[in-house]
């Protein structure tokens, strides 16, 4: 999340439909690894399916890529501000123009990683942020206007190039994740503080599940969802990571005081935790997060959570 707080619009206030929970601590038996350091202020991270990942560099303008022994590659350079990152097959989608394109230029791209050639799909964005591959194949990105217009969430399919500007008219949407029965997407409202959930088939109709009250604006950014329904957020202000029920609206924190600014500094920043990832770790699951001071981190769970994603992601 690279989008500046200058004027931000509090607008569009969504009824809540779940009881909030208060904030307490919830990191013991967490344990935090360091997998890869130094690698520029980090936007997003996707699994590539072999115990490493894709990450995006914010600044430095990168996609690199960390392998399970932890060696690092540079996979594409001279990029605008990439953010999201989603792998299908051997095509990995990427956003372009993350907080540098207020009125237009951000791209949708896709790189065929067995060819290394890159193919824009989508011109011309305004702030695209987040990106999600649904089920069925679509794409949906997340377009971070702040403070002024809302674009909301767009829809692309890349199987016929359909496209759908603002199919989700909602404000200020950042990270994205499917909920467990594959019906509804997860997104939040960085300037509210709030996770929404939003049907995939009335999707101007989103529903607050949470509001996460952790200091005067944590920013949430980036976060993935469990198989039982469990949310993990990141705070990109506050430097904390967060775990919610997306049924009570209970939260609480595991990861706390992540915040290390990056050089060059961008003005104001973002200076945490950007992106959250469920993804093997052996025979189990763990929580993969980026931060903006170029850290990959695992996040192993006490052995009392399950953090097994839901099937449509296995």
């Amino acid at each position: 999340m690279a989008t500046t707080f200058a004027a931000v619009a509090v607008v569009g206030a969504i009824p809540v439909t779940a009881a909030q929970g208060q904030s307490h601590s919830c990191a013991d038996g967490w344990q935090a690894d360091v997998l890869a350091a130094d690698l520029g202020a980090l936007e997003n991270l996707e699994h590539d399916g072999a115990g490493g990942f894709y990450v995006s560099g914010l600044l430095r303008g990168e996609i690199l890529h960390v392998d399970a022994a932890g060696t690092v590659t540079l996979v594409l350079s001279g990029l605008d501000h990439p953010a999201g990152l989603r792998l299908s097959g051997d095509t990995l989608y990427f956003v372009t123009g993350d907080g540098s394109t207020p009125n237009g230029g951000g791209t949708l791209r896709a790189l065929d990683l067995p060819t290394g050639t890159v193919t824009i799909l989508l011109p011309d964005l305004v702030q695209p942020n987040g990106l999600l591959l649904l089920p069925d194949g679509d794409l949906l990105i997340s377009q971070l206007s702040v403070p002024w217009p809302p674009v909301g969430i767009s829809r692309y399919r890349p199987s016929t190039g359909e496209f759908t500007l603002a199919w989700s008219p909602v404000h200020r949407p950042n990270g994205l994740a499917v909920s467990p029965d594959g019906r509804s997407i997860y997104t939040d409202d960085i300037a509210l503080s709030q996770l929404l959930r939003i049907p995939l088939d009335a999707p101007d109709e989103p529903e607050v599940v949470a509001t996460i009250t952790d200091g005067f604006l944590p920013v949430l950014d980036d976060l993935d969802v469990a198989a039982d329904g469990t949310a993990y957020v990141t705070g990109d202000y506050s430097g904390n990571v967060y775990r919610v029920d997306t049924t009570t609206g209970a939260w609480c924190t595991i990861v706390t005081g992540w915040t290390t600014p990056p050089t060059p500094l961008p003005s104001p920043p973002p200076i945490g935790p950007t992106s959250a990832r469920l993804a093997p770790d052996g025979p189990s699951w763990s929580l993969y997060v980026t931060s903006i001071d170029g850290t990959l981190r695992r996040l192993r769970p006490p052995p009392t959570l399950d953090l097994t994603p839901p099937t449509h992601q296995l």
